[in-house]
């Protein structure tokens, strides 16, 4: 292990290299058999399922209810939206034939006689399929609110992929609710971005910019969508989550009308709103270090590990005896711990492997320690070890974890705080996009031809409007345009 450790780029060197290291050396993820797609391993999937129970908990929170929609859609349903269809089309895989047969030279060969009268568009979303399913279940204003979420896969054919970040299928959860009014739907849409930055801020310990997106960057069929923008700790950003407010478009595609208290017909208003497994990119980009991950405890799959010295079976027997107890208290507590007696590792692997992996606390005993009642305390945020007594080790441990998960946050806020900057000139933009990097905060003249020429120009885009940013006159940095506020613009992931 310490020498795989040695193998891990450091950052400064090759921020790229040490995130693809990071995963895979820490067991997250690995490249599969299939281009572009990943295997996410145990210890990668049971942080997801970590991030998966608390957004769920959150949605149910707010009234909503999980459900389930098809893999396939036909083909014809992306034709009824046209902005929609345009968004997804060359990412869409296609499944055109549902049969194979026994080629006569050996293998296998696609049936020509089993081609679909159809194609089925593997989902990229799945705002076609369920407002075709929502057509047969709203008929009143009775049926309204439907507030649906799927957790799902997804495909979308990205030809340049990076574990977690980007792959041609990810997992996500997707929410989709259907309303009677246009002020419920986007009081819904705003709702769920506010759900998706708590749950970023409070549990991911990662701080985000809530804004909406410009015209040109909006979700393929929206009328608006909101953002959560994270920063990197490369002075990149990430989008971590969306929510949009879909207006009337999808109800009208689908012909979704519903009869309203009046009397009259109406169509419905909506939303849809998701994260993804990129979630897994914020989290191992914005805190880990060169010893590995930094989990923030609210989401590390273990949370203390504890780690016997020892010399013979015996004393391995002893240590493990005493560990399993200081264990059971700190687990009655609802925090999950492991007790590490493997006997064919040695010691140092174990503390090299568990920094790898971000274990938040590492608990170590050895014979002294079992005669004096103390045992070793590091965390792994500071790397700092201390002697502490066994006696009221569940309060520190507590005390310990909370305040990780706040400084852990307090850090990646300093760092976005000090990579934001203010500029009113094109050079000054220019130059802080090359020497610093981060988010730029500008006025922008409001159209999407200032927006691609600034892209084109230095390829940093509109991350986002802030939803606080105030108005105040100024004049465009590109363009010298009237602005009437500034806006957020970085180079992104």
């Amino acid at each position: 292990m310490a020498k795989e450790l040695k193998e891990l780029t450091p950052r400064e060197e090759n921020y790229s290299q040490w995130y693809n290291d990071l995963v895979v050396k820490a067991g997250l993820a690995e490249n599969s058999a299939v281009r572009g797609c990943m295997v996410i391993k145990p210890y990668g999937y049971a942080i997801w399922e970590k991030m998966q129970s608390v957004l769920d908990g959150m949605f149910k929170a707010t009234g909503h209810q999980n459900a389930y929609f098809p893999l396939f859609i036909p083909k014809s349903f992306f034709s009824r939206e046209a902005a929609h269809v345009e968004g997804f089309a060359k990412e869409c895989a296609v499944v055109t034939h549902y049969r194979l047969k026994n080629a006569p030279e050996g293998g296998v060969v696609v049936d020509p006689d089993a081609r679909l009268e159809e194609e089925l568009i593997v989902r990229p979303t799945s705002e076609t399929i369920i407002w075709n399913t929502y057509k047969n279940w709203i008929q009143s204003y009775r049926d309204l609110p439907i507030l649906c979420n799927q957790w799902a896969n997804v495909v979308r054919w990205e030809m340049r992929t990076r574990l977690f970040l980007r792959t041609a299928e990810f997992l996500w959860q997707e929410g989709h609710t259907a309303h009677a009014t246009e002020a419920e739907a986007i009081e819904e849409a705003q709702k769920m971005i506010k759900v998706y930055a708590d749950f970023a801020e409070k549990y991911m310990a990662l701080p985000v910019i809530v804004g909406h997106k410009s015209e040109n960057e909006r979700f393929a069929g929206a009328v608006d969508t909101y953002t959560i923008e994270a920063m990197m700790q490369d002075g990149k950003a990430l989008q971590s989550g969306t929510s949009h407010f879909l207006g009337q478009n999808f109800a009208k595609a689908f012909d979704v009308q519903f009869a309203t208290k009046e009397g009259t017909l109406d169509y419905v208003w909506a939303t849809s709103w998701g994260v993804s497994t990129r979630l897994m990119g914020a989290l191992i980009m914005a805190h880990s270090d060169n010893n590995g991950l930094v989990l923030p405890p609210a989401l590390a799959p273990i949370q203390v590990v504890m780690i016997p010295i020892y010399k013979g079976e015996e004393e391995l027997a002893k240590m493990t005896e005493e560990l399993e107890k200081i264990a059971a208290p700190l687990r009655a507590k609802g925090i999950s711990v492991k007790v590490d007696n493997r006997d064919n590792v040695r010691s140092g692997f174990k503390f090299a492997e568990y920094e790898l992996k971000g274990v938040p606390v590492r608990l170590v005993m050895g014979p002294r320690d079992l005669s004096n009642g103390t045992i070793e305390l590091m965390r792994r945020d500071t790397l700092v070890k201390e002697s502490v007594s066994v006696e009221g080790i569940v309060e520190n441990v507590e005390a310990i974890l909370a305040d990780m998960q706040t400084s852990i946050f307090e850090k990646a806020k300093a760092h976005r705080d000090d990579m934001i900057t203010k500029v009113d000139t094109w050079e000054e933009f220019k130059e802080v996009l090359e020497t610093k990097g981060g988010f730029i905060y500008a006025h922008w003249d409001g159209t999407t031809e200032t927006e691609l020429a600034i892209k084109e120009a230095t390829k940093a885009t509109l991350r986002c409007i802030p939803l606080d940013s105030p108005e105040e006159d100024g004049v465009c940095v590109f363009s010298g345009k009237p602005s009437k506020r500034r806006v957020i613009f970085a180079k992104n992931y």
